[in-house]
């Protein structure tokens, strides 16, 4: 597209050489009436002459005023949504700048939500905070940290559940855990342990052999915790957490139902993993 200044300088250059041109014409023909005797002017000569005097002062204030250069109107954009999609496709960089300040408003503001996210606590936070700094647990072992639930099943094989060895483990951390369970025979303790010991619970965690303790009553399970008071037993027997209310500070119990009456002390879960959130 040509430049409307340009445009406008050329055509007022034509103006003026056309303007020169007249008045060459116009001096010639002055010359020719001025010689001619006032004798024979007569009244047509006299407004020949006037108009010519008009024509040629009207012509140098023609030339004479500044140009005012046209008013450029604003076009008007027609919406159209196949063009200017492809156009916007084909050749970002012509995008709106409101288009481009409202992208960059919203990564700004997804930066800043990002940063404000809340952070998700750590699975060893979650578990001092449900233990409320509770330092000694006392855990049963069937159908909480083993997928058997009865004694019988452990004298075949005995299983540790994988959802909860990450629980357990940050217990270690933090508690001085002891496990418990009743058995039938020696072949079930030495299952127990060997599932224990293949789990990495010894290993990777503050567990000792020492501290699994066997017996062969559900009565013998009480003596166990009573003897070691510590600030949280978790069991799956509703009648041993019920005895045990009076004299431990907190208990867990482990139910796929949960009871309908327990002490302000006891609380329930489906399962200790669930309990600390990692289900």
């Amino acid at each position: 597209m040509a430049d409307p200044s340009s445009s406008l300088s050329s055509s007022k250059d034509e103006l003026i050489h056309v303007m020169k041109r007249l008045g060459t014409y116009l001096a010639l023909k002055m010359s020719n009436l001025f010689s001619i005797s006032l004798q024979k002017l007569d009244p047509r000569s006299v407004g020949a002459i006037a108009g010519l005097a008009v024509a040629i002062i009207f012509t140098y204030r023609l030339i004479r005023s500044p140009a005012v250069p046209p008013r450029r109107q604003p076009k008007r954009q027609t919406p159209t949504t196949s063009s200017s999609a492809i156009n916007t496709q084909s050749n970002p960089t012509l995008m709106p700048s409101g288009v481009c300040s409202s992208s960059e408003d919203l990564r700004a503001q997804n930066v800043v939500d990002e940063f404000f996210q809340p952070v998700k606590p750590m699975l060893g936070q979650i578990v001092r905070q449900k233990l409320s700094e509770g330092r000694k647990v006392t855990c049963r072992v069937l159908g909480v940290i083993l997928e058997e639930s009865s004694p019988e099943e452990m004298q075949k094989q005995a299983t540790v559940k994988s959802s909860v060895l990450d629980v357990l483990l940050e217990i270690t951390k933090f508690c001085d855990l002891y496990l418990m369970e009743r058995v039938i025979d020696d072949e079930s303790e030495k299952n127990v342990l060997l599932a224990l010991e293949n789990a990495g619970i010894f290993t990777s965690g503050g567990l000792v052999k020492d501290k699994v303790l066997f017996c062969s009553t559900e009565n013998g399970r009480t003596s166990f915790v009573r003897q070691l008071e510590p600030d949280w037993h978790i069991d799956t027997n509703p009648e041993i957490v019920s005895q045990l209310a009076r004299f431990i500070k907190y208990q867990l119990l482990v139910s796929p139902i949960r009871p309908e009456r327990t002490a302000a002390n006891v609380f329930s879960s489906p399962s200790l993993e669930h309990f600390f959130g990692c289900v």
